[in-house]
């Protein structure tokens, strides 16, 4: 039996993938390798697909970069909380 965690952004119980806080293609900028340290750059939380899909359709790469950077960012933005007001409705598929 597969066991299945919750979401760290809607705390929902489903398959989660890997986000990036500082995502990927940022970590080749020296900006970024300067900045911060390789587990920091590698830091990240467990996300459903639909929030993960959410979050880089809300935001391009560099915004999440220097914005987004942690958890407790994502979930105090104002977009990102109407998005999870209704989320946490929404069944699970």
């Amino acid at each position: 039996m597969k066991r299945q965690l919750a979401c760290e952004l809607c705390e929902r119980q489903c398959s989660l993938t890997f986000h990036h806080l500082i995502p990927r293609k940022m970590h080749r900028r020296s900006y970024f390798q300067k900045h911060y340290s390789k587990a920091e750059l590698q830091d990240g939380v467990m996300l459903c697909v639909t929030c993960h899909k959410t979050i880089h359709r809300f935001y391009d790469e560099m915004t999440l970069a220097k914005s987004f950077n942690t958890l407790n960012a994502l979930q105090a933005d104002e977009k990102i909380q109407h998005y999870l007001a209704w989320v946490k409705k929404q069944k699970i598929q």
